[in-house]
């Protein structure tokens, strides 16, 4: 399958947008990036710090520039940030350059995946289920509405969500 477009993984932290992406690119040999790892690495600052340095609107505008850079290159596997799709402009820009996946995953499946994380500025002092299942309500219509193509990952590997991707992309074609 040669990709013509952006694939952009959106979905709540911790449901495996970053390991999938991984696992996607290997199998379609193209680029992948985290748009997370990208800001940390420009910023040389963690995004805690950033949050709490700069404020999360801060954060939000180097989210968006990140696309703008994005829309300039080939077609890659980009895993984004939880909150990636709650700028209407980001959806806007996502869906210009590419196609767009939401991943979900139960609360009790996200919270499995990010319990033992120190950073994730949104849930810190609220690392339980039912606050993640409160934030993951408020964005859900949102990631829904951002989406081409859902994607469950509960009880799949990386690799079986990659070939769940692939197989969809290939229907859509």
């Amino acid at each position: 399958m040669k990709l013509t477009k952006h694939i952009f993984l959106i979905g709540f932290m911790g449901v495996g947008k970053t390991s999938t992406s991984r696992e996607l690119s290997k199998k379609l040999q193209v680029a992948e990036t985290d748009t997370d790892a990208m800001i940390v690495e420009r910023e040389q600052r963690s995004i805690a710090k950033i949050f709490e340095e700069s404020g999360e609107a801060y954060f939000r505008s180097v989210e968006t520039g990140m696309l703008d850079e994005l829309a300039q290159e080939s077609p890659c596997i980009v895993s984004c940030g939880g909150g990636m799709a709650m700028r209407d402009e980001n959806v806007r820009k996502m869906k210009e350059s590419g196609t767009v996946i939401f991943l979900t995953a139960t609360p009790e499946t996200i919270y499995e995946h990010v319990k033992d994380s120190t950073d994730r500025p949104l849930l810190n002092g609220n690392m339980n289920v039912p606050y993640i299942q409160k934030l993951m309500e408020q964005r859900e219509p949102k990631y829904s509405a951002a989406a081409d193509i859902f994607i469950a990952t509960d009880g799949n590997t990386p690799d079986e969500v990659a070939d769940k991707i692939i197989q969809a992309l290939e229907v859509e074609g």
